[in-house]
Formats: C-alpha cells, structure tokens, sequence
C-alpha cells in the first residue's frame, strides 16, 4: 500500500482498547491516529483528524456507536466506519449500516480478522463478520419482514459478505470453476505468487482451510 491507513479507536473498555490499538498498530499498513472512550468525542476526533477508517464500538458514552456513525457519515462520508463490538443483534446490525457502517465485526474475531476487517473497508470493500453474516443471509431469505434494511446492507454489500476485494472475487470464481493456480495466473494475467496470495487471502476471510471449502462456501452462499 502507498500509505499507512489511519485509524481512529473509538471504544470505552480500557482493556479492549489498548487491545485493539496493539492488534492494529502491529500491522505495518496501519496507523493509530488516535483513540477515546465516548462517543461524541469520537465524532470530533474523526471529524478534525479526518482518519480513513474509524474502528467504532457500539455501546458508548453520551451517544452510541450507531448514532456517532450517522453524524460521521453525514459530515464526511469519505470517513470508513467499522463496528467493533460484541452484539449480534439483527437491530444492531441493520441499524449500523443504515447509520453508513462500511463493516460489522465482533470482539471474538481473531487478530487476523480484525486486521482485515480494517484492511477491507479502507479499500472501499464492505466487511461482515461471518456470524453476522449468517443473520444477513437468514433475513435475505426470510422474505419481506426486513426489505428496507435489507435493501442498504445489499447496496453496502452486494453479494460480498465476506470482506472480497474485486480482484479475490475474480480469482475466486476460477477456483470455482476448477482453476489451478498456474491457469489462473494465465488467466488474469498476474503472476502466480500474487495469484498465490489472493488465494491465501480468500481462504482467510472464508474462514476455511481448503479450496475445497471454499468452493462449497462460495457456492453455498452465493459468492459466485
């Protein structure tokens, strides 16, 4: 990457802060540009700081996550938004992206995940933690009790639930399609050690540890 992504830490656990401020800063790509506890203190910090991603709690101080992500959005869109927070609740989540979230995931993810989660949506890419996915996807499927929110995490998202850069949804779909590396390589016009490291990178944030599966998660989410 040409330059460090700044990240403004919004979070009132003390623990879980510095948590997360070490995770990301070990990253080479990333930059704590600063951190608070409260939620209109961290509209203020990512409004004059301008970071390019704010990693936001939900259950904050003052205001909440969701209504900081709404005032932050409405001032400076550009800014990306991940929730950063341990509820699972369809309200939470559809609220958060109808505030503007770029991304949902939750406290339990890994360090690898949150770092990519991060990396995700300060590329533009929407990132769902794959719990949260699946309460996306059952509502997707239930029918018409959730169109209007449904509609925004589709606009969000599309069928990328999984944090896909583009160029990983391409690669992706030649596994699918039975691909070896060298093949897609060829295909793409790319060499096989970055073909390499879109494949390493689609089977981390598929969660899976084969192509195998991710040719059955693919398919059986609709990615391809």
């Amino acid at each position: 990457m040409a330059k460090n992504i700044r990240v403004l830490i919004v979070e009132d656990h003390d623990m879980a802060r510095m948590g997360l401020s070490v995770i990301l800063g070990n990253n080479p790509n990333i930059e704590i540009a600063d951190m608070c506890a409260d939620g209109a203190e961290g509209v203020e910090k990512a409004l004059s700081l301008r970071p390019d991603v704010v990693v936001m709690d939900i259950g904050l101080p003052t205001i909440d996550g969701i209504e900081a992500t709404k005032r932050i959005k409405a001032s400076a869109s550009d800014i990306r938004v991940l929730m950063y927070t341990s509820r699972e609740s369809e309200d939470d989540i559809f609220d958060s992206f109808q505030a503007g979230a770029d991304g949902y995931i939750t406290k339990g993810a890994s360090s690898e995940q949150t770092v990519s989660a991060v990396l995700a949506v300060s590329e533009g890419t929407g990132w769902l933690d794959p719990a949260i996915a699946k309460v996306v996807l059952t509502n997707i499927r239930r029918g018409s009790d959730y169109t209007e929110k449904r509609g925004e995490i589709n606009y969000k998202l599309g069928k990328n639930l999984y944090g896909l850069t583009e160029r990983e949804m391409d690669v992706l779909a030649l596994i699918v399609d039975g691909l070896t590396n060298p093949q897609i390589a060829e295909k793409l016009v790319i060499t096989i050690s970055t073909t390499k490291t879109h494949v390493h990178n689609i089977l981390q944030k598929l969660y899976v540890s084969s192509r195998s599966k991710a040719i059955s998660t693919a398919m059986k989410e609709g990615l391809v």
